[in-house]
């Protein structure tokens, strides 16, 4: 009998204002556990290698997977948002329980085919640390679950991997119960993701033996905070025939900043407190649909290489948007097949229960506003130069990827076609 994996990926990015919330408990980047010890962080000899190592493939991933998004006839005219980092980790993760076939084809779909199992699990071991940053200013937490039926046992080594490499951490769900299951799985994601994804899972199996749960966290405050006077009702142009009515944030200073001519497109960089950025491609009008069909990890390096500091009047949307997706037939289409058929092997999880994935779940919610700090808006005083400086007035659809500097790891990526859903 084959039994199913319900694989899960989780996610949250919200960047807060001034009623932003303060943890006092550690988190569990501060507190990693294994075998009763605090885990020791890896050695930053090798780790910082193979975690920029995996950089480049993920980008591809990354890239790959949005177009698979973007050309699917329902995201027409809808937001699109997801985290690639998170997908990409919570497949690496399903890796380790894979072999033969099954294995090489996750690997082969995540571009990962010219790495050993080890560069990748240790890269992502460094990348999770690195990626650990809790400070007053900005909060960004990544972590994994094992969420396991009462009676199934997985094999001692796929626990022991899943929690070193991947700060995992495996609970017990009574799957014979999914009204209960489902609120036990909703309160654990509720809690990882500080109450903002709170009905993530709507329906379990009751065949499932284990939900493999992925969290990306992200609260940031803006580096050079947008001031709330300055936020006013504006037109958002969501295609040529549609227009919709934004709270538009507004602020001049120093950014970095190009303009790409030759493909039509403004790209600005929007700095957080901290190592993270939101870079922001907002193409010409009508011009959208031949961004997305060139653009790569090639051409975001190609804007970040060019990209100046210069006085920059920017006018971008307050918005809170929800994206929710169901995965697994894009994957399939990627070349993952082999992990949702009969065929699949997991012996690398079970050597006595037949397993297969059966769904892929991600969802993912933005917030962005003007202040995200406290105080900092009263505190901070900027010069730039007088001149007339160019403006990047976000009031049709545009790009949005965030960025985490030292790991150069797209955490998120989307489109905003609509602030107001």
């Amino acid at each position: 009998m084959w039994v199913n994996i319900f694989f899960l990926v989780v996610l949250q990015l919200m960047v807060v204002s001034a009623d932003d919330h303060k943890h006092d408990e550690p988190s569990d980047h501060d507190k990693h556990l294994h075998h009763g010890k605090e885990e020791p962080h890896p050695s930053h000899k090798g780790g910082e290698d193979l975690s920029h190592k995996l950089s480049p493939h993920n980008a591809d991933f990354a890239f790959s997977l949005y177009k698979k998004l973007a050309a699917d006839p329902e995201s027409k005219g809808k937001n699109i948002f997801f985290s690639p980092l998170s997908i990409s980790m919570a497949l690496s993760m399903m890796a380790l329980g894979a072999k033969g076939y099954t294995h090489s084809q996750i690997f082969s779909s995540l571009g990962y085919s010219n790495l050993t199992s080890d560069q990748v699990h240790e890269g992502f071991e460094h990348l999770l640390h690195m990626l650990g940053h809790s400070q007053e200013a900005m909060q960004l937490e990544a972590g994994s679950a094992l969420a396991i039926r009462e009676g199934f046992k997985p094999l001692d080594k796929f626990l022991k991997d899943t929690q070193h490499f991947y700060q995992g951490e495996a609970f017990n769900v009574d799957y014979s119960k999914p009204d209960v299951a489902v609120q036990e799985v909703n309160k654990y994601i509720a809690k990882k993701t500080k109450d903002m994804i709170t009905d993530m899972v709507k329906t379990l199996d009751q065949d499932t033996v284990m939900l493999l749960i992925n969290y990306i966290y992200f609260r940031g405050k803006w580096k050079k905070p947008f001031e709330v006077p300055y936020t006013k009702k504006a037109e958002f142009h969501v295609d040529e025939n549609t227009k919709v009515t934004v709270d538009m944030m507004q602020r001049t200073g120093n950014y970095k900043y190009y303009m790409d001519w030759k493909n039509f497109t403004s790209v600005i960089m929007v700095p957080y407190k901290g190592n993270v950025s939101m870079m922001v491609v907002l193409p010409d009008e009508g011009k959208m649909e031949e961004l997305e069909k060139s653009i790569n990890k090639d051409q975001i390096k190609y804007w970040q290489d060019r990209m100046a500091q210069r006085a920059v009047d920017i006018y971008m949307p307050k918005f809170s948007i929800s994206a929710r997706y169901s995965i697994a037939e894009t994957l399939e289409e990627m070349g993952i097949t082999e992990a949702f058929s009969n065929t699949a092997d997991f012996s690398g999880i079970s050597e006595e229960t037949k397993l297969k994935a059966s769904k892929v779940i991600h969802q993912a919610v933005l917030k962005v506003d003007e202040k995200g700090t406290e105080a900092a808006a009263a505190t901070v005083v900027e010069v730039i130069p007088y001149s007339v400086p160019p403006t990047v007035e976000l009031n049709r659809p545009f790009l949005v990827f965030i960025v985490e500097d030292s790991t150069k790891s797209i955490l998120f990526m989307g489109k905003i076609t609509n602030p107001t859903l």
